[in-house]
């Protein structure tokens, strides 16, 4: 509409025209405004975007490398929501996380992460808007802490806001090393979503030897947190600590040990090629990183001072000193009483083992083995017999025959029997001697082993061979030779007691009496009389 007013000078009156034109205005381009309302601690984007007529919908949004749908957004976990105002106007809110794989970050320095989300907004009629929101976050770093006792070094690694975005590097045997799983078990890593730990002991490849004391020595350990990709460093912790260490001992009995130690300051020393003063002293046990020296304090080059050095290096000497007190007085008092009873032994329980065995000659320097019995003997040919205690050097013990007799069969209390084993009986036409035994390479104790012959013979009932063979028992009593008593007293202290018995008698030391038997014996065919 057009209003044209105009005024007659004479008359003073007001003149009106309107004229009503049909008119049309073009569209005039008004960018939507973007609130970013975004807090970085609560790592969620938050815009608003507005205000638009009524008349406007959103349709989709365009990221980086997609295109979502409003209900694809929600889907996917963002918030897009629409909020309308009493006079017809809109605006659209978006919510979008910083963990979304959309949202791009960069890191311009270690204590900084910047959060960027490009947007494009399509409405309809081809309404389109391009915003690109960013925002930072300062980061809370890993930490190291670490701690000693008298064995070990202990570490805990604190993850901070990078959670395991980083690399944990360690100084092992003397070049940096990733802590991969065979470092980890090697020292017991411990972890959870919060941190994780490990325990070096100061012996182990990860610590350095820094400098070596009488008594301790110092080491240390170097941990390092790096950034990846970027190979920022996070922290890093070196730390030393002294443990108990004894390098030196010297004894009373004029010998003494000495344990060489590798330091970081001369890497390329070779502990296996250290020796003493007197270099064909060399240790007694090394590795890459120990010589153990061990010694006598009169040999090696040591002097009257007892001083000992260890060549460590072409210019290096390792002193060790021992003193001795050479006269030395020192009173004590003490108060005597009279004894009053003698000290008393209690007697010991062992077991002594006793064999009989059957020499091939009168020499006793060979014997029938197990595997020879049966032996064959022609009639009335000697048979040398040998008691010997066995695993026995005690010279109070001695051995001796209580009783010797033959059976028919292997059961020592079997009939017939026949006693052959006393003194010399005139009655007897098959006498029992008795061999000496002397000391020589393989008696050691004679004492030990009695020897007696008896000549081949066999039982008869009304002149008839009962059985061609025979079996000889003994009983074997081991004395005491500082009391002997009874049968200890000697081989023949009864020499009616074989001509009047006719089976074992029973002795004072019955407590120590062995039993043994030999092999069968079997007569020869070619030869019964």
């Amino acid at each position: 509409m057009l209003e044209l007013l105009w005024r007659a000078e004479n008359t003073q009156a007001d003149t009106r025209y309107k004229v009503l034109f049909p008119i049309t205005t073009p569209l005039m381009p008004r960018p939507p405004h973007v609130i970013d309302s975004t807090v970085p601690e609560q790592r969620v984007f938050d815009i608003l975007l507005g205000t638009f007529l009524h008349d406007v919908e959103l349709m989709n949004i365009t990221f980086t490398t997609r295109v979502l749908t409003v209900a694809e957004c929600n889907a996917r976990g963002f918030d897009v929501q629409e909020h309308h105002f009493a006079n017809g106007s809109k605006t659209f809110s978006l919510r979008v996380p910083f963990s979304d794989e959309l949202v791009l970050k960069q890191n311009p320095d270690p204590l900084t992460t910047v959060y960027f989300l490009p947007l494009v907004f399509a409405p309809i009629q081809c309404f389109r808007s391009t915003f690109s929101l960013a925002t930072f976050s300062v980061s809370v770093l890993p930490t190291i802490t670490g701690s000693c006792d008298q064995e070990n070094f202990y570490f805990s690694v604190k993850y901070g806001s990078k959670q395991d975005n980083f690399q944990t590097m360690m100084l092992h045997a003397g070049s940096w090393r990733e802590l991969d799983t065979e470092l980890a078990k090697l020292y017991s890593l411990t972890g959870n979503g919060t941190h994780f730990s490990i325990v070096v002991p100061f012996t182990a490849p990860a610590a350095a030897f820094e400098l070596v004391h009488f008594k301790s020595i110092r080491a240390r350990v170097d941990l390092l947190l790096l950034e990846m990709p970027n190979m920022w460093q996070l922290d890093d912790l070196s730390l030393a600590c002294y443990f108990p260490l004894t390098t030196t001992e010297c004894y009373s009995n004029g010998t003494a040990t000495a344990l060489a130690v590798k330091v970081e300051s001369v890497s390329n020393l070779n502990p296996e090629y250290l020796t003493l003063r007197d270099q064909s002293c060399k240790p007694a046990f090394s590795n890459d990183r120990f010589a153990f020296f061990s010694f006598k304090l009169n040999s090696c080059g040591t002097t009257r001072t007892v001083r000992v050095s260890v060549r460590m290096h072409a210019t290096m000497l390792h002193t060790v000193s021992c003193y001795y007190l050479l006269n030395h007085t020192k009173t004590m008092a003490f108060r005597a009483s009279p004894r009053r009873t003698d000290p008393v032994a209690d007697p010991g329980v062992g077991h002594l083992v006793v064999q009989i065995r059957l020499s091939q000659d009168s020499s006793y320097a060979l014997f029938y083995q197990n595997e020879d019995y049966p032996v064959e003997k022609y009639l009335r040919q000697p048979l040398y017999f040998e008691v010997e205690l066995m695993q026995s050097t005690d010279p109070q013990i001695e051995v001796v025959l209580e009783n010797c007799w033959a059976t028919l069969h292997k059961d020592r209390t079997s009939l017939p029997t026949c006693f052959f084993l006393g003194c010399e009986n005139l009655d007897d036409l098959y006498l029992t001697v008795f061999h000496p035994v002397v000391a020589d390479t393989r008696v050691q104790v004679p004492a030990h082993i009695k020897r007696f012959s008896i000549n081949m013979f066999t039982f008869t009932k009304d002149d008839a061979v009962l059985k061609e063979q025979i079996f000889v028992h003994c009983d074997a009593v081991l004395c005491d030779t500082t009391k002997p008593d009874g049968i200890c007293s000697g081989q023949c202290a009864n020499a009616l007691r074989y001509a009047n018995s006719l089976r074992p008698t029973a002795t004072d030391a019955s407590q120590y009496k062995k039993q043994i038997s030999s092999g069968p014996v079997l007569l020869s065919d070619s030869h019964l009389f």
